[in-house]
């Protein structure tokens, strides 16, 4: 079965679920899945995972992001971007070099409470809808990390920013509290991810270019979605047991490693394969192609 990583350049006014439903329909495979939601407002690297691919969604989804982001100042929304309704406007009294420390006050570790537009979940049912009904209900902080962040463009009310951060880092939410900083609220204008992981926005297709007759040439393959993770070559006998879902034994010209990617003599990718608690076997994690999850 076809499988592989899309890097598609997801237009604004779109769900991530919408271009989801648009690549099924253009690649005729049901099994399809998005790694890492944007915004209906964003744009840019969206990660689609075909066909058995899917099943190595959560490593793209875990992967850092980097983001280009333009703010509103003096204007705070309820879904703390352009799409929302305005909830609160006032005058914007604040310097460049107000907001430059300010932007660097969230490098690091910090704590972000969930916006209540997000498809984080109370009680089962997603905080989106509970808003969608005016409900408001009680948050718990999340943990982020940002690695970079800087001005990119002063043009008051309106400046931007670049930001590298962890996965299940909200953007929108790191503009709202940047305008509870400055006293005068703030919402996001234009957000584009610029990179997801190893992928870039110069690698990404545009949806729209994408068609039956094209879109192999664009399907990156699967082992890319775990690229990061170091590849072991096994002999045939290895290959037969991780593919039966048996430990094999470590060599000892292998390396001590929690993951690695288990490739044929012929350097195929079939599985992900974890050291045992004692490093002296593999453990067969994910195998492809006859395999299951273990």
């Amino acid at each position: 079965m076809t499988a592989g990583v899309l890097i598609v350049d997801k237009p604004g006014g779109m769900t991530s679920h919408d271009v989801v439903n648009v690549v099924r329909g253009v690649t005729g495979i049901r099994k399809v899945g998005h790694a890492g939601a944007l915004d209906p407002l964003a744009t840019g690297v969206l990660l689609l995972c075909v066909g058995p691919a899917t099943r190595l969604a959560e490593y793209l989804t875990a992967s850092d992001k980097v983001y280009e982001a333009s703010v509103r100042l003096g204007v705070e929304t309820d879904t703390y971007d352009a799409d929302g309704q305005v909830l609160h406007t006032q005058t914007v009294n604040v310097s460049r070099e107000q907001v430059t420390t300010e932007l660097e006050a969230f490098r690091g570790a910090i704590q972000q409470v969930p916006p209540m537009f997000s498809a984080v979940k109370h009680a089962g049912r997603p905080l989106y809808r509970l808003a969608r009904e005016g409900v408001t209900v009680d948050r718990k902080p999340r943990s982020a990390r940002v690695t970079d962040i800087a001005m990119t463009d002063w043009s008051p009310p309106l400046f931007s920013f670049r930001v590298a951060c962890s996965a299940g880092t909200y953007v929108r939410t790191l503009a709202h509290d940047l305008g509870l900083r400055l006293g005068c609220g703030a919402h996001i204008t234009r957000l584009v991810r610029t990179a997801s992981g190893p992928f870039r926005i110069e690698d990404a297709v545009r949806l729209s270019a994408l068609t039956q007759d094209n879109w192999l040439v664009y399907l990156q393959p699967m082992e890319a979605a775990v690229a990061g993770y170091p590849a072991i070559v096994f002999d045939r006998q290895a290959v037969d047991r991780l593919t039966h879902g048996q430990n094999t034994s470590r060599l000892p010209a292998h390396p001590i490693l929690d993951m690695a990617r288990a490739c044929t003599p012929e350097g195929s990718f079939f599985a992900l394969v974890r050291a045992s608690a004692d490093n002296t076997q593999w453990v067969p994690h994910k195998v492809f192609g006859g395999g299951s999850d273990r």
